[in-house]
């Protein structure tokens, strides 16, 4: 791969993460805190609202985004579209201090959003020569940019309050700010154009007929269950660390000790990703990320008998399971799907993982964190121990169920490094026998 290439990549994918990371771990603490406290004064309820807009998004959107890329419209073209109006959307939000405004904005900007975690992935893996070893280091680069709009938000506070200033919604400003610095880098992306010469027009359409496929069904019945489990994570985990039910840390370290999954994320990217996709392949690694988060939710309920500084070292297990489940559901889908409906089988995936997945998850996340918490005090070794549960059902069902698929080269009936992008034909009807044990 040319080292521009790379570059052009690497800078898409740091800059689509970096907007994401920019609003998501801050945001809800802007719409709860008091109108007098500059936040915006919302119930929790309207809060949990804002944020199921992406979810809900994540339903739809996608499959749009990738029919419109897989048939009619480049995808760098696209994505820089969606992004430019996005980054506007997300600064007129800035502006928006009431329930009935801030709710449409929001919808409207996940809908811009959403397609572009598949297109992003799809159009990186159009120009790979081989994904297996390659997509982990570029894909790295996205946990940098989410850790760095983070640390670049924190670092702005600090500055800030020194000069007695606050700016309300500053996440949105930099969100929105990220978003448009991105639909100017996807103007200089490599030229990924529409398949107009398939047989079928509907792409998506064709991405459903995967599921015919009995493994590839199951793939995705098992990534939706453990997406559930996983917003035990997402939702609780910030709380769990800054209260005094809790581990007890103070609010203001909240961002801060949350980046240990993600700087962990990126060097398991950056340095096991690829090995570990040679040595174990798929069914493994699949295997061994979801089996990460059991462990952590198990040190997270011992959290009054176990050292604190486990608890804090455990959320670097999120790092492992984001890498080796979702980034090689990614290849995978990558590796299985025909080359013409790349795009609209990523959007399958976003659909089942962070579209139905995590909005039935968070739903029933606030479900059972309202039925353990009593007085305003949550059980939190019950609370973690439930996901616990459904995750490790789920890492044996990929170890006894699901078949190792086909390399990539096999797939392709070519070499793995040709110099070109690999042209797969997509999943077989058979799947070959599972290799011997597990």
């Amino acid at each position: 791969m040319k080292m521009s290439l790379r570059i052009k990549l690497s800078l898409m994918m740091f800059l689509e993460f970096a907007i994401w990371g920019a609003w998501m771990p801050t945001l809800y603490r802007y719409l709860i805190t008091d109108v007098g406290e500059h936040g915006l004064g919302f119930s929790h309820d309207q809060a949990s609202w804002i944020f199921a807009a992406l979810w809900l998004a994540c339903m739809v959107a996608p499959f749009i985004g990738g029919q419109i890329v897989d048939r009619w419209i480049p995808t760098q073209w696209f994505l820089a579209a969606v992004h430019f109006l996005g980054g506007l959307v997300l600064l007129t939000m800035t502006a928006h201090k009431t329930f009935d405004k801030m709710m449409p904005a929001m919808v409207i900007y996940a809908l811009l959003y959403a397609p572009t975690l598949a297109l992003t992935a799809s159009l990186c893996f159009h120009h790979l020569t081989n994904a297996d070893k390659q997509f982990g280091s570029i894909r790295a680069f996205g946990t940098i940019g989410w850790i760095a709009a983070g640390w670049g938000l924190t670092l702005w506070r600090v500055l800030a309050a020194k000069q007695g200033v606050t700016v309300p919604g500053d996440m949105l400003h930099l969100a929105g700010w990220c978003s448009l610095a991105m639909a100017l880098t996807c103007c200089f992306l490599p030229h990924t154009p529409p398949k107009k010469q398939a047989e079928k027009p509907w792409a998506f359409v064709e991405a459903f007929r995967l599921l015919r496929n009995r493994q590839f069904a199951l793939f995705l019945i098992i990534s939706f269950v453990v997406t559930t489990g996983l917003q035990f994570y997402y939702l609780p985990t910030g709380t769990f660390l800054t209260t005094k039910t809790g581990v007890g840390f103070q609010p203001k370290y909240e961002a801060l000790l949350l980046t240990v999954s993600q700087v962990a994320e990126g060097i398991v990217m950056l340095t096991l990703l690829a090995l570990a996709l040679k040595k174990l392949g798929v069914r493994k690694t699949l295997a061994i990320g979801v089996i990460a988060w059991p462990l952590r939710y198990v040190v997270f309920a011992m959290y009054q008998t176990v050292p604190v500084w486990l608890v804090v070292g455990s959320l670097a297990l999120h790092g492992v399971g984001y890498t080796f489940f979702f980034v090689v559901s990614q290849i995978y889908v990558d590796r299985v799907a025909p080359k013409d409906i790349r795009a609209s089988a990523q959007a399958l995936l976003t659909l089942m993982t962070l579209g139905l997945g995590s909005f039935l998850g968070a739903k029933f996340t606030g479900w059972i964190m309202g039925m353990l918490t009593k007085d305003g005090v949550p059980n939190w070794t019950w609370i973690f121990l439930i996901p616990c549960s459904i995750t490790v059902a789920c890492a044996l069902a990929f170890l006894l169920f699901f078949k190792e698929p086909p390399p990539a080269a096999a797939v392709a009936g070519a070499p793995a490094d040709t110099g070109e992008p690999e042209p797969y034909e997509g999943i077989p009807d058979e799947e070959p026998p599972a290799p011997e044990g597990i």
